[in-house]
């Protein structure tokens, strides 16, 4: 069943949405912020409380931002999951913060190159717990325009700045769901704009995952969730940021996503 899933996206201590394709640690003045929101990180997690919106992803975009996430956790323990940072060394630091599931991505990928030794550590950290890891496969398309019109995307770390050797396909969701409960994928191309989501990536990993996976990326209105349920036929959760009225968006209402959550509960 296809759900909606909120965020709380952290950037210099702040909860913000930001088109993703900006965030060049090299340059910041490339910058682009569609958000900042003048109400701390624990209040959003509490509004996701209050309406049930389970699943719901912290991401911690770069540096200063481990005392807004720890306040994003306590405001819902176990409600919330947390990336951004996190490595063997922290993975159960975070757990014991409150946090229902870990996010890894850059760690994976030293060099940008996949780490299976890195992977087992940060397992391991949890104790062998399958349950609590939650891998990010965020993306781009691939740069050679025939691969990108073809589809095919490529693993992007590094605040999606950075490719890595992965692709985002069959073989590589398959190698790594033995080691994880789900997937998220930020389409990082379509971050942050608000001009529709990747329609064909939605599609594949439909075809690809059999764990739950959550897409984010374009979500413009509540036709989205219809469109990534009937894409992925129920088997992709959608996550909106930039669109929802709690983020200055004026695409659809977080009240109307609740809604749509309940209408599929239901059906």
């Amino acid at each position: 069943m296809t759900r909606f899933r909120p965020c709380i996206d952290l950037h210099s201590g702040q909860v913000k949405q930001i088109v993703g394709g900006t965030l060049n640690s090299d340059n910041p003045d490339t910058l682009k912020t569609n958000f900042i929101s003048p109400h701390p990180p624990a209040y959003f997690s509490k509004l996701y409380r209050e309406n049930g919106l389970t699943g719901a992803h912290v991401i911690m975009l770069g540096p200063g931002n481990t005392e807004a996430a720890k306040e994003a956790l306590a405001a819902w323990p176990r409600g919330l999951q947390v990336g951004g940072g996190i490595n063997d060394k922290n993975a159960r630091e975070w757990i014991d913060a409150g946090a229902d599931k870990v996010i890894i991505t850059s760690y994976l990928f030293p060099d940008g190159r996949f780490s299976q030794e890195r992977l087992d550590a940060v397992l391991s950290s949890l104790g062998g717990d399958t349950s609590k890891l939650v891998i990010d496969l965020s993306c781009r398309r691939h740069p050679e325009e025939k691969k990108k019109e073809e589809g095919v995307w490529v693993v992007a770390m590094n605040k999606w700045q950075t490719l890595t050797d992965m692709e985002v396909n069959a073989d590589s969701i398959k190698r790594l769901e033995p080691y994880c409960s789900e997937f998220l994928i930020h389409a990082a191309d379509n971050e942050g704009l608000q001009g529709g989501i990747d329609s064909a990536l939605v599609e594949r990993l439909a075809e690809w995952c059999s764990v739950p996976v959550t897409y984010a990326g374009g979500g413009r209105n509540a036709d989205d969730l219809e469109d990534v349920k009937r894409l992925s036929r129920g088997k992709v959760d959608l996550t909106i940021g930039s669109a929802l009225d709690c983020f200055g968006g004026k695409g659809v209402t977080l009240a109307e996503c609740v809604e749509w959550n309940r209408q599929q509960q239901q059906q």
